[in-house]
């Protein structure tokens, strides 16, 4: 990803300011709303685990490649081109959900979905920022960095309270987004572009994925910690409904939302929590939460504790959510101004491979060791892992004298 350009700033929108941000919000809220239906998908069709963590997964790898190319589309063509385009062929893949009859089908839906991700990431992000007034630069910081999680605990939501109430909720969750998206479309068209584009769009297009040296050691101390808590995320995500349906036998469409609601939705609020910390405590605090929290995740399962299961997945998801911003606001100060691009691009790439591989290779080892064995063995890596990433985050702040 090539260093960020100066842009150009326009002035701000009463109006782009929050329909941008709820753009975002529904971009994040449409990647988790197929989460609860893939088990339904697998019924009615049948297909493998495997292939129903390649499903959720291919998402997350297209989204990666386009956003390494295509991530900075928008400093070279303006923001508003590449948040219409991305918006219609996020159209396009909720029309391909909607027809899809098969994994086939599944398959081009999410690969279109995650294209149209992977371009609008970070066009979407920066206009969010820019369209917002001097006094409310903050907020549009807070927006872009809580969507995500938001999004993803809403989309499940909504989609499990569908599946309690009918049985066409992928026409309705499908149907409504492509309508909305249709809609944001047409009003994007209408308001001032953010940014004037810049030179060098064919020199953008060459992924470069890099970390300043005065950086490089907090980001390998952080790689367990993105692995770890990713890699629970996309697990709960692509096969928290089977586990429900496996080890608990419940097959309940809500609950099916809840497992993702609880985890994403608790990451989303404990960044808020824990503010008053300093980044270094937030990391420790965060992964020690996470490992307590997957701790109670397989205690549950092995004891059939539903219960236990969602206080385990909420906190862990609070976990989720102070690690990562803790590592975030500690990483950021340290990087240049001008090579944060290059830190974001890292980071994204350890996220997006943490979140797809490891359920893939879960799915695909569930013929091979059941899906008991096969969720044992990949939360208890995953405690492990977030042992380790605890320790080497709380070793720093002991060195400086802060406790942590």
């Amino acid at each position: 990803m090539p260093k960020a350009p100066v842009l150009e700033p326009h002035r701000p929108s009463s109006i782009a300011f929050p329909l941008l941000a709820a753009i975002l919000f529904l971009f994040f809220v449409s990647a988790s709303v197929p989460s609860p239906l893939f088990v339904v998908f697998q019924g009615r069709w049948g297909f493998s685990p495997g292939m129903l963590t390649v499903a959720f997964s291919i998402y997350s790898l297209v989204l990666l490649v386009t956003l390494l190319v295509a991530g900075s589309l928008s400093d070279h063509l303006g923001r508003k081109p590449v948040i219409v385009a991305a918006l219609a062929i996020q159209v396009a893949s909720m029309a391909l959900f909607l027809t899809a009859d098969g994994i086939g089908g599944l398959l081009a839906a999410r690969i279109v979905q995650g294209l149209s991700m992977g371009v609008v990431n970070g066009a979407l992000s920066a206009a969010v920022i820019e369209a917002a007034s001097p006094a409310r630069k903050a907020l549009g910081s807070l927006l872009t960095s809580i969507s995500p999680l938001a999004g993803l605990a809403t989309g499940a939501f909504i989609t499990g309270a569908l599946l309690g109430i009918t049985d066409k909720a992928e026409v309705w969750a499908f149907g409504l987004l492509g309508g909305l998206f249709c809609l944001g479309a047409a009003t994007v068209v209408l308001i001032p572009e953010t940014a004037s584009p810049v030179p060098g769009l064919l020199r953008s297009m060459v992924p470069s994925v890099h970390v300043a040296q005065s950086a490089r050691d907090d980001f390998r101390r952080g790689l367990p910690l993105l692995l770890a808590i990713w890699a629970l995320c996309g697990f709960i995500i692509a096969l928290g409904p089977s586990l429900l349906r496996t080890v608990f036998g419940i097959s309940s469409g809500l609950l099916n939302g809840a497992t993702v609601a609880v985890l994403c939705g608790a990451g989303t609020v404990s960044p808020l929590m824990l503010r008053g910390l300093p980044p270094g405590r937030m990391a420790v605090v965060g992964m020690a939460a996470v490992t307590a929290g997957v701790g109670l995740l397989l205690t549950s399962i092995g004891t059939g504790a539903l219960a236990l299961f969602f206080v385990g997945g909420a906190l862990a998801g609070a976990g989720l959510g102070a690690s990562f911003s803790g590592l975030i606001q500690s990483l950021v100060p340290l990087t240049p101004l001008h090579e944060r691009a290059e830190l974001f691009a890292a980071i994204f790439l350890i996220t997006y491979l943490s979140l797809s591989v490891p359920p893939i290779a879960a799915g695909f080892a569930v013929p091979l060791t059941g899906f008991l064995g096969t969720t044992q063995a990949y939360l208890g890596a995953v405690l492990v892992v977030s042992a380790i990433a605890t320790v080497l985050q709380w070793l720093p702040s002991r060195s400086r004298g802060a406790p942590a």
